[in-house]
């Protein structure tokens, strides 16, 4: 059968129990398909019981037609990270907690994956975040990210201080615990926590939420998709850091210049063609109905 995917990625969550027995599972079904599998560099480090070609991420995004992530959210936003720049799809098998990113069930597998294959599936193209360090002039870091940005507090029981401004204009100077950028897709994560509404997933924009702010006033702002965000720390250094998803995080010090705008490229996701953003809010929220 022709297949509209010939060439898969896969890449394994880092120490869950299940992963290497659900990955012997996906590499069969793929397998007896007739398609070609090759497994991330990391995976095969800690699975090294499979002959599979082993590659770089880099490598996968130029040479795959479509990347599986198993694991949680957290192995999907990893993968998101480093492959969204190669316009490659990605498709996730849950074996994670909340499951907003990871559509498929491992028990599931052999059905959806026939679906997928046939091209069966939904796709949508999600938002990403690129934010950078601004030092005394000179940029120190740079990296995306698919759910937020965040610059918070250390382990210090202290608020950090910060200004903030859109699109080069002033909007306020505040104490908090932090601050978070988010886009759709991580409105349903950290910012959520923090009082943050949920945007759809479809949705050009993003939702800026204050972290515990000293002024009860300071609520959450969306703005829309293509602003320039700038947060500039004030006051002592050693105190706070910017965090990319919760992974991927960087100190700070007093001066400091968090530029946060949208990402040069999108992240093409796939789902099975059953699903329903509403009901994923419904399950994973525990909304009635």
């Amino acid at each position: 059968m022709d297949y509209q995917f010939k060439k898969i990625g896969i890449i394994g969550k880092f120490g869950a129990p299940t992963v290497g027995e659900t990955l012997l599972s996906l590499t069969k079904c793929l397998l007896d398909k007739k398609l070609e599998v090759f497994i991330d560099k990391d995976t095969a480090q800690r699975h090294p019981n499979n002959n599979f070609p082993v590659v770089s991420r880099e490598e996968m995004g130029t040479q795959c037609d479509l990347a599986i992530v198993v694991g949680g959210d957290g192995s999907f936003l990893n993968a998101a990270r480093s492959l969204a720049q190669y316009d490659i799809p990605m498709l996730g098998v849950n074996l994670g907690r909340l499951g907003f990113l990871t559509d498929i069930a491992p028990n599931k597998i052999d059905t959806y994956m026939e679906e997928v294959l046939n091209g069966e599936f939904t796709e949508e193209r999600r938002c990403l975040l690129n934010s950078s360090i601004l030092r005394d002039g000179e940029h120190i870091m740079e990296g995306p990210a698919l759910n937020d940005v965040v610059v918070h507090k250390l382990d210090v029981a202290r608020m950090i201080e910060f200004e903030v401004h859109i699109n080069g204009e002033f909007v306020n100077r505040q104490r908090a615990d932090g601050l978070i950028v988010s886009t759709p897709t991580g409105s349903t994560a950290y910012a959520l926590s923090g009082g943050g509404p949920i945007l759809a997933p479809a949705l050009k924009a993003v939702v800026i939420v204050p972290i515990c702010p000293h002024t009860l006033s300071s609520r959450p702002i969306v703005v829309p998709g293509n602003t320039v965000i700038e947060i500039t720390l004030m006051g002592p250094s050693g105190h706070a850091q910017v965090s990319r998803d919760g992974q991927s995080n960087e100190p700070l010090v007093s001066g400091d210049k968090i530029i946060v705008q949208r990402y040069d490229h999108g992240l093409r996701m796939i789902h099975p063609s059953n699903y329903s953003p509403f009901r994923v809010l419904r399950q994973k929220l525990g909304w009635s109905g």
